[in-house]
């Protein structure tokens, strides 16, 4: 393997709405491998209902390319940014690259989904458990949704199909509150 292929990795670049085709044409052109995988999609114009391709990952195209020499990228037509933590390019997790062709080389239908992570709040959409929120949780291999009662401090876990709920919050809290500053330990103080 050459250097010039071990210092090529998988980029996620960020780009305008409703550019990601004509954006991975443009790198394409370039000599730049790139990877937007799509879905078909059924929408409504004019009444009649019209079948699309729709890109999986609205806002993305997937872009390799060695990130030292990432200026040719930056200036492609609709390319906003190269996904990042701070001003460092994160690139995409090369076992995820793959999962993703061979889910599009499959050819069995795919669409875009909410992203679930363990101990992020959820609600079940569907059956007889509709509405009811919880943690998602997994044990011994299954999902399942964990509903407290905080007054009594118990819980209740129930398996579920992760198809069926949506997230409604954060995953994890955004800032966790001192303690000394929480306002009941303030009346215990006082």
């Amino acid at each position: 393997m050459s250097f010039e292929t071990e210092s090529q990795t998988w980029f996620a670049l960020q780009v305008r709405t409703r550019w990601e085709s004509s954006t991975a044409v443009l790198l394409s052109g370039k000599g730049y491998e790139t990877l937007l995988p799509t879905y078909k999609a059924r929408k409504r114009w004019s009444g009649k209902v019209r079948e699309i391709q729709a890109p999986l990952f609205p806002g993305y195209v997937f872009c390799q390319f060695d990130v030292q020499k990432r200026l040719p990228i930056l200036v492609t037509p609709g390319v906003i940014s190269i996904v990042s933590r701070g001003r460092i390019p994160q690139p995409v997790d090369q076992t995820e690259i793959a999962a993703i062709q061979t889910v599009v080389a499959s050819g069995i239908h795919a669409e875009p989904w909410p992203y679930l992570e363990l101990g992020q709040k959820i609600r079940i959409e569907s059956d007889a458990l509709q509405g009811v929120e919880g943690i998602l949780i997994n044990f011994k291999g299954n999902n399942r949704i964990v509903v407290s009662v905080s007054l009594l401090r118990r819980s209740v876990a129930l398996e579920i199909d992760r198809c069926s709920v949506r997230p409604i919050g954060p995953v994890r809290p955004k800032v966790l509150e001192p303690i000394s500053s929480h306002p009941l330990l303030q009346e215990v103080v006082a």
